[in-house]
């Protein structure tokens, strides 16, 4: 069937929304990431050594912004061009940090789960199946990308 238009509009729709929150909404994001694996606080340096989330991280909202960012142009690539297309260079430094992070595929559920938790709390009554749909599966595209490369990596 393919990711279709309204897909992408509801992820696009949603990820405007969005935009203006970005720093609670990235510290809702990590917080229910180590909510649901709070050994994973570990695998991120910037927040390694402390024992809450800053409520200030410059590092942590960039983060933040990077994967929802990310994941919006992956749903955006996906009705455009049938996959998601990740410049060769940041695909390789993504799957390179993951493999020396430690990441495995249980991770990348984990962060499924928070971002679409996230995005369900941003969103309110505008948060339907279908939106949860349309998020999961750019999410699960963009996680195909980076757990191939993982693998090239590690087979290297």
């Amino acid at each position: 069937m393919g990711f279709t238009d309204k897909q992408e509009a509801l992820v696009k729709d949603s990820w405007e929304a969005m935009k203006q929150n970005i720093p609670q909404l990235s510290l809702r994001f990590f917080s229910l990431i180590l909510e649901i694996a709070p050994s994973t606080k570990n695998m991120f340096s910037f927040l390694k050594d402390s024992d809450e989330i800053p409520q200030n991280n410059p590092k942590l909202k960039a983060h933040a912004v990077k994967v929802f960012k990310m994941t919006c142009e992956s749903a955006v690539q996906l009705r455009e061009k049938g996959e998601v297309v990740v410049g060769d260079t940041t695909l390789k430094y993504l799957g390179s940090v993951h493999v020396q992070k430690g990441v495995i595929d249980p991770h990348f559920e984990v962060v499924k789960e928070a971002l679409l938790r996230t995005v369900e709390e941003s969103m309110g009554e505008k948060w339907s199946d279908e939106m949860k749909e349309a998020w999961g599966e750019a999410y699960d595209q963009l996680a195909a990308a980076i757990k191939a490369e993982m693998h090239a990596e590690a087979a290297a």
